[in-house]
């Protein structure tokens, strides 16, 4: 629990940091563009880890989750054990009749793939403009 602390710490930390020089980028031009987006992609990377974490800690410490979980079922089954999972993030309400009642957390799940693709794309994007303005500037005029 200590370590997924600490990740989400750096993640917070990091996002904020890498805005903070995005901002100072922006205001200085000419901008250097492949960097941007490097940068952008180091943000969104690190906000889908501190999302994560959060939902992690969620899932760990209780969450919203299992208030749902009721002592007894609609048939009056007792409620007989929690199941959590930790991708995608879900808790699952086991009964001693056998049935099971999930909770996922398709909000977390979702904005965490959302963000976590985009950071490729952006990544890619930079790799991409790197190798292109190496070999413009490789060109002799």
């Amino acid at each position: 629990m200590f370590l997924m602390g600490a990740l989400l710490a750096a993640s917070v930390v990091t996002a904020v940091v890498g805005i903070v020089v995005l901002l100072i980028l922006l205001s200085h031009p000419p901008l250097p563009v492949p960097k941007i987006y490097a940068l952008v992609a180091l943000i969104m990377a690190s906000s889908a880890v501190a999302v994560y974490c959060y939902g992690w800690f969620s899932v760990t410490t209780g969450g919203p989750f299992p208030e749902l979980c009721t002592s007894r079922n609609d048939v009056g089954a007792d409620l007989a054990a929690i199941r959590q999972q930790y991708w995608p993030l879900r808790n699952a309400c086991v009964y001693s009749d056998g049935s099971t009642v999930e909770y996922v957390s398709s909000s977390v799940t979702v904005f965490v793939c959302v963000l976590a693709s985009a950071a490729l794309v952006s990544a890619g994007t930079s790799v991409y403009l790197r190798k292109q303005v190496g070999k413009t500037s490789g060109v002799i005029s």
